[in-house]
């Protein structure tokens, strides 16, 4: 198993954190990992990506340059990035903010309505971890148990209260897109 994963938006979307949330669950599954970031100078609002890699054997290097996954959480990020993801691969798009589809017919894509969701689970700040969701669901990369584990590593320990939460954005990731495989197959 091997997926080189690039997870982009803007600062305060928690692009970084579902990076690190995927990289310790590698570990966590006994993989082998690697996280790199990325951000603008604003910390909020800035742009911001990072490379994650998980892999069953060593990773020669580091960065994800032809990604085989991709989630996008804004317009910016699916115009820069969809045309590094290697043919055959996935693109999950927040399709909350993006307001265009992507163009290649060569890949896997999803949209997902990511803030909305959020919203209806009752903290839009979870948005990200509905396309984690649904990331594990389509790519089977590390469990979504793993990743709640994670959490305690990744949330300062006064945002423990959110990992109930987290876990239900997860879900809904998981099961939007299960119920998107069945109507594609039906």
């Amino acid at each position: 198993m091997y997926e080189a994963i690039l997870i982009a938006g803007f600062g305060g979307q928690g692009v970084l954190s579902t990076g690190q949330l995927l990289a310790y669950a590698g570990m966590l599954e006994g993989k082998h990992v690697s996280w790199i970031p990325s951000y603008g100078p604003e910390m909020r609002g800035g742009t911001a990506n990072c490379g994650v890699t998980i892999s069953d054997s060593p990773i020669s290097s580091p960065v994800v340059s032809e990604p085989t996954s991709l989630i996008v959480m804004n317009r910016p990020s699916l115009e820069k990035f969809e045309g590094s993801v290697v043919a055959g691969g996935l693109i999950l798009v927040n399709s909350s903010l993006v307001d265009i589809k992507a163009t290649r017919k060569d890949i896997r894509v999803y949209y997902i309505p990511a803030n909305e969701l959020a919203e209806e689970l009752g903290n839009a700040r979870v948005a990200n971890n509905i396309i984690l969701g649904a990331l594990l669901e389509l790519t089977g990369v590390v469990t979504l148990d793993a990743v709640e584990k994670s959490l305690r590593e990744v949330l300062p320990a006064h945002r423990h209260n959110l990992i109930s939460i987290n876990r239900r954005a997860l879900e809904t990731g998981a099961a939007l897109v299960r119920q998107s495989k069945a109507a594609r197959a039906g």
